[in-house]
């Protein structure tokens, strides 16, 4: 079993300067530690800066920062800034995040996403360190980059890996793996892959859990999500790779145009291995199973209505004694 129980902040519907008091009171209930997203609300770095001082004790991590929407040098940077705002308390966390993300809302192309997190990776474990960079990447350049403010202690280098190319790498070259988006039994075919490079590898795995939410509500729910993330290109072909054909008829409808028929499509079943639901109780035992298959720290991502407020869901998604 992990030591670790994890949450991912900020949390939704409340204005982040309003957010201290929830932060500070994550250590109490038993979290250990607090990870930030970025997609299109918060950016990673800032939600973390605030954790750094409201709740000293967390150890802080992103999942993920992309590679492309940041140059390697301003990466390397906002990295350093956070190891040093936590010394020893810090994983950076990369990844490719995807086509929707990265081109379609930041103009950037999108292409060869191995080759861009491996360089990356590469690039930070030399630049880090303060050394001075001078190195061509089949991605992109650096012309004798010096970080001036490098941190006490190296972070750990996590990459979000989704299938066997990224997972590999994920073990090779990285600390460990950021996993997404897959049911406690699918952590039984991925976790071994990243530790074919060692058994100490860390493995983060999200969550998103909807706790004492009625069945239909929850599902609801889940079906939206699922809709929104696995019709995109890379969560497609992961699950298409992980054997999950109930989803064929989603993704059918979805390239026809049909929304509201991708969303029927989805079934119950697929919403139950994907989203974690029910009581609190029966909540927590399912985040276990996670860590029964592989994973060393969950990290949960509440997905609950409105109506619910965040403390409230916090405090039940809390680990046991």
């Amino acid at each position: 079993m992990t030591d670790r129980w994890g949450i991912t902040v900020p949390f939704e519907g409340i204005p982040l300067h309003d957010q201290r008091a929830l932060f500070e009171e994550l250590p109490d209930l038993g979290y250990t530690d607090a990870w930030s997203a970025e997609a299109n609300g918060t950016d990673a770095f800032t939600p973390l800066a605030l954790a750094s001082v409201w709740a000293p004790s967390l150890r802080l991590g992103t999942a993920i920062v992309p590679v492309y929407t940041r140059g390697p040098a301003t990466l390397a940077m906002s990295a350093a800034t956070m190891a040093a705002a936590a010394p020893g308390r810090f994983s950076l966390g990369v990844g490719t995040s995807s086509n929707v993300i990265v081109q379609r809302w930041n103009s950037i192309p999108f292409e060869e996403p191995y080759k861009k997190v491996r360089d990356t990776v590469r690039f930070l474990r030399e630049a880090l360190t303060g050394q001075k960079v001078k190195a061509e990447y089949d991605t992109f350049e650096v012309k004798g980059f010096t970080l001036g403010a490098v941190p006490p202690e190296q972070p750990p280098i996590l990459i979000a890996a989704l299938r066997q190319g990224m997972l590999r790498l994920a073990g090779r070259e990285g600390d460990g793996a950021i996993i997404n988006w897959l049911s406690s039994e699918d952590v039984r075919t991925v976790a071994p892959i990243v530790r074919e490079f060692g058994a100490d590898k860390e493995v983060v795995a999200r969550i998103f859990a909807i706790p004492d939410t009625d069945p239909d509500t929850a599902r609801g729910i889940g079906r939206r999500a699922i809709a929104a993330y696995l019709n995109v290109p890379v969560y497609r072909a992961f699950h298409e790779w992980l054997g999950r054909e109930e989803l064929d008829p989603m993704w059918k409808a979805w390239d026809e145009g049909d929304r509201k028929g991708a969303l029927a499509a989805i079934p119950d079943s697929v919403v139950d291995d994907l989203i974690v639901h029910g009581s609190a109780e029966y909540c927590r035992e399912r985040i276990e199973a996670y860590v029964e298959a592989g994973v060393t720290t969950p990290v949960i991502a509440p997905i609950a209505p409105p109506s619910q407020a965040p403390t409230d869901i916090i405090r039940a998604l809390a680990p046991r004694g």
